[in-house]
C-alpha cells in the first residue's frame, strides 16, 4: 500500500498499517516530516492537544518512551512537528518505510487511461501505477492500493472573485501573501507601520488580523484593513463553536473592528489588481481599495486534481471532495464541529482501493480537524486490511 505524505493523517496512515503489519511505503516530497506544518509552526492551533495526536501513533510512541503533552495545552505547528510528527517518524516501526523527497507527480491504473476499461473487470485488476520523481530522477512503482494524504497546502484559492485569479493577481505576486504569514518574526519589515489588507472570512483571516494588531501595538503606523465577500462578517462559530479558542478569537476580531483599529470592507471581491508607485489597487464591482502595500489572501485551499487525473474518482460538484462527503461537511451548513463520523464507506471512490484521506477528502471546504483525519484512516486502513467490521465501527 503506497501513501502519499507525510503530514499527521499520512503519518497516521503508515502507524495503522504497521500496527495491524501491513506492507506499506510513503513518499514524501519534502525534506521531512510535516512539510506543510513547518511553514505555519509559527500559528497556534485552536484545538488542544489530545485532539491533535492519533491514537496509534501515540500508542507507539509512549511504548518508546515518550511523555505526552498534556491533552488541554494548545500546540503550536512547531509544537506539532517537533513534539510529535518529528518523534514518530523516527519511530522504528516507519522510519524505514518514508522515502523523503520523492514526490509522487501522477496515479492511474497501469495500462489503462481514464476512458479505457478493457475487458470485463481487467482495469479493477490492474495495479496503481505512480510516477515518481527523485533526486535520482523519474521511476515507476505499482501499488495495489494508495491512500493520498497529500492535502491541499501547496494549492491555495486565488485572490481573485469567482475561483479564479484576477487580472495582475500574477504580475503582484510578490506582495500577496497566500498563507499566514509570520508578520512579527521575519517578515516584520514587510508589514510594520504599512497598509495591509487581508481578505478571507475564516479562522486564517483571524489568525492574521490579530497577528497584525499586536504588530499595531508596536508600530502604531500599521494600518489595517479587512475585506469580506459576504454582507456582514461571522465573528467564529459563536456561542455554538465547540472550541473555545476559536470563539474567544472571533470575539477579539470583533472588538478589533468596533474600535476601529480594523477597517471593514463588506461585500467586497476583487475584480482586478493593478501596481502603482502609491501601492496595489484592488478593484471590485462596486468599488476599490487603494494604497495596499501587501495582502494576505486568507482565501482557502484547493485539492491538485492534476494528480489522479486519470482515475475515476467521485467528487463532489461544488467542494471538489469525496462525493459522499459533499453533503456531510458543506461549510454552508457545517462547521468542524457538526460535521458526522465518517470513514472508508464514504471516502470510496468508483477505482477500488484508491482512498484520499484528510484535507485532500474536503477538497475545498474548510472544517476539517485532524481528529477526523485520524478517524478516517483507522477506517481506511481497516478496510484494506480486510477488517469490515472495524472500517465500519
Amino acid at each position: 500500500i503506497l501513501i502519499i505524505g507525510a503530514g499527521p493523517i499520512g503519518l497516521a496512515a503508515a502507524a495503522h498499517l504497521a500496527r495491524r503489519k501491513v506492507p506499506w511505503i510513503l513518499f514524501e516530497a519534502g525534506h521531512g516530516p510535516g512539510t506543510a506544518v513547518a511553514q505555519w509552526a509559527h500559528v497556534a492551533m485552536f484545538s488542544p492537544w489530545k485532539y491533535n495526536l492519533d491514537d496509534v501513533g501515540r500508542a507507539l510512541l509512549e511504548e518508546a518512551g515518550w511523555e505526552p503533552p498534556e491533552d488541554e495545552a494548545l500546540p503550536t505547528g512547531r509544537d506539532l512537528l517537533e513534539g510529535y510528527l518529528e518523534p514518530l517518524a523516527a519511530h522504528p516501526a516507519l522510519r524505514q518505510g518514508i522515502a523523503y523527497r520523492h514526490r509522487v507527480e501522477s496515479v492511474g491504473r497501469r495500462g489503462f487511461d481514464r476512458l479505457w476499461s478493457g475487458a470485463s473487470g481487467e482495469r479493477g485488476q490492474a495495479p496503481f501505477d505512480l510516477i515518481l520523481r527523485g533526486e535520482d530522477g523519474h521511476r515507476r512503482l505499482a501499488a495495489r492500493a494508495v491512500i493520498d494524504a497529500s492535502g491541499t497546502w501547496a494549492t491555495p484559492n486565488p485572490l481573485g472573485m469567482g475561483g479564479r485569479p484576477a487580472p495582475g493577481e500574477g504580475e503582484a505576486a510578490d506582495q500577496i501573501f497566500y498563507r499566514i504569514p509570520e508578520v512579527e518574526g521575519w517578515l516584520q519589515d514587510r508589514f510594520a507601520d504599512r497598509q495591509i489588507l487581508v481578505v478571507g472570512g475564516g479562522d486564517s483571516a483571524f489568525t492574521s488580523l490579530e497577528a497584525l494588531a499586536r504588530l499595531q501595538g508596536q508600530h502604531s503606523q500599521t494600518r489595517i484593513l479587512w475585506a469580506i465577500r459576504s454582507s456582514r462578517p461571522s465573528f467564529g462559530g459563536g456561542s455554538a463553536d465547540k472550541l473555545p479558542h476559536r470563539k474567544a478569537l472571533g470575539t477579539r476580531i470583533s472588538e478589533l473592528v468596533s474600535r476601529e483599529r480594523v477597517r471593514l470592507t463588506t461585500d467586497f471581491q476583487v475584480a482586478r489588481v493593478e501596481q502603482s508607485p502609491e501601492g496595489l489597487r484592488l478593484q471590485g464591482p462596486g468599488g476599490e481599495l487603494t494604497g495596499i502595500d501587501a495582502v494576505i489572501a486568507a482565501t482557502g485551499f484547493r485539492p491538485d486534481l492534476d494528480l489522479t487525473r486519470e482515475l475515476r474518482l467521485d467528487l463532489d460538484l461544488s467542494s471538489e471532495s469525496v462525493a459522499h462527503l459533499g453533503p456531510l461537511i458543506d461549510p454552508n451548513f457545517h462547521s468542524c464541529g457538526s460535521v458526522p463520523p465518517h470513514g472508508a464507506a464514504e471516502l470510496r471512490h468508483p477505482e477500488e482501493g484508491f482512498f484520499s484521506v484528510g484535507m485532500k477528502s474536503y477538497g475545498r471546504a474548510p472544517t476539517f480537524l485532524l481528529r477526523t483525519g485520524y478517524e478516517q484512516v483507522r477506517s481506511v486502513v481497516a478496510a484494506l486490511a480486510g477488517d469490515g467490521a472495524d472500517a465500519a465501527a
